[in-house]
Parts: structure tokens; sequence; C-alpha cells
């Protein structure tokens, strides 16, 4: 079997669940070693890729702290000795609220997970994959940084403001090797959207019938969007949002 990624090093932030874990475990069956980061300790996704032969660690880290934040990257390289990939996934949704009515509280923490959390990444990865000249880093945005999303301003401010650092900084490094991108997935099967919905049957069927496509997408449909930008298959692709959404925003 041909393992694109062999002998590569990638970054997974919020690896632990989701579309992270399935996006850590992609990047293991294609050959890389993976760096499962997480601020809840869960080693299910290292435990998955070791079952299966691979190479991957876990460490904690909070992406809204630079110390965490370079520790975690400088642990990665010390471990792997080097970084190809980064899917800087990390990210909450926060309460639901409308505008007037969203705290102080949740508005810090949702930006600063959701936007200066990507940014930190960048800001530490950047520079390994600049001595090696190449790399590639896919953010994760969502369908709600290309729409609005009413209930949900900040998460929505945040998911549009990934995009732009994300375009910014692939128009920074597009001459010394480094693309940069951003996944933009729809209504996705993930612990996150059970919190949203809260179990609610109405809502999870207004919502399913709110895709195109009829039903909510996969984290693997993500992981496979996140792994093509990685991969030299996508090697003129830089500075663009990739929307995975099973339609929605083509309505």
């Amino acid at each position: 079997m041909e393992l694109p990624f062999k002998d590569k090093v990638a970054i997974v932030t919020g690896g632990s669940f989701g579309i992270g874990r399935a996006t850590a475990i992609l990047f293991a069956r294609r050959g890389a070693k993976v760096a499962v980061v997480d601020w809840i300790e869960d080693r299910e996704t290292v435990d998955s890729i070791t079952s299966a032969g691979g190479e991957a660690i876990f460490i904690k880290c909070d992406v809204s702290k630079d110390a965490d934040v370079s520790s975690m990257v400088e642990q990665t390289i010390n471990k792997f000795g080097r970084l190809d990939y980064a899917f800087n996934n990390a990210g909450i949704e926060g309460e639901s609220a409308p505008t007037h009515e969203v705290t102080e509280e949740n508005f810090d923490k949702v930006i600063g997970i959701n936007l200066k959390g990507v940014w930190l990444c960048m800001k530490y990865q950047i520079p390994q994959m600049l001595k090696q000249g190449k790399g590639a880093i896919v953010n994760c945005s969502s369908i709600a940084g290309v729409i609005g999303f009413p209930g949900i301003p900040i998460y929505t401010a945040s998911k549009h403001a990934v995009i732009g650092i994300t375009k910014t900084a692939a128009l920074e490094y597009a001459t010394q090797g480094i693309r940069v991108n951003a996944v933009c997935p729809g209504v996705i099967q993930t612990p996150m959207i059970d919190r949203f919905i809260e179990k609610n049957n109405t809502t999870r069927e207004a919502m399913a019938s709110g895709e195109p496509i009829g039903r909510f997408g996969e984290p693997e449909e993500i992981a496979e969007a996140a792994i093509w930008l990685c991969s030299d298959a996508s090697s003129f692709t830089t500075g663009h949002a990739l929307v995975v959404d099973g339609g929605w925003v083509a309505r």
C-alpha cells in the first residue's frame, strides 16, 4: 500500500475527538507520524494509531496560551525531528445568544481558542517549516466562516477571521514553500454538534433536512479534505477556503 506521508510529521490540534481524531488517524494511515494535541487528555486517538502500527504522541495544550503552543511545537520537533503538516482544528462553539446578549467572558474564550489559537499555532509552526523549505497548514474554519448564523455571533466572527488570517499567511509564505489553506465543514456528526443540539431530535431532524445532501457529514469526510489540502495533489492550492458541507451554502 502506498504511504504518501511516509517519514513525514503532522500536528493535529483538537485531536481527541471528532474531526481532529479522524484526521489524525487518517494522517497515520497515510504514513505520517502524528502529534495529537488537545486540552483534554483522551488517549483513544493515540491508541487507535499505535495499535494499527502507526506512531503518535499525545500533547496536552491549551491553544489560547502562548507558552502551551510554543511547548507543543517544540515537543513535536524534539520527538520526531521535523514538522511537515499542521491541521489547526481546535475550536469551541461557545454559548448561544443574540449579539446584544453575548457576555465578554464568552467573547474572550471563543476568540481566544478559535482565532488566537490558530494564529499561535501558525506562529510557532511556520518557523520550522521555513527551516525545512516546505510545509502545509490547514486551518479549520466552518460554513459559519462564509455565511452568517443567528445566535452564535462570536463563533461566526471567529470562523470568518480564520479564513482571513489563512489567506494572509498564504500570501506571505507563497514563495517560501509553505501553503496555507482552510477547510470549512458543514454540519458534521461530532460531539460539538451533539452539544449544540442537546439531544433534541426535532432540531437534529431540521438541521439534517437543511443539508441538501440529506444527512449530516461524517468526521472522516472532513479528514479527507484536510489531508488532500496537505498533500502534493493540491500543490497549486493556497489561500483557499474549501467548503465541505453537503451543499448547505449553495442554496
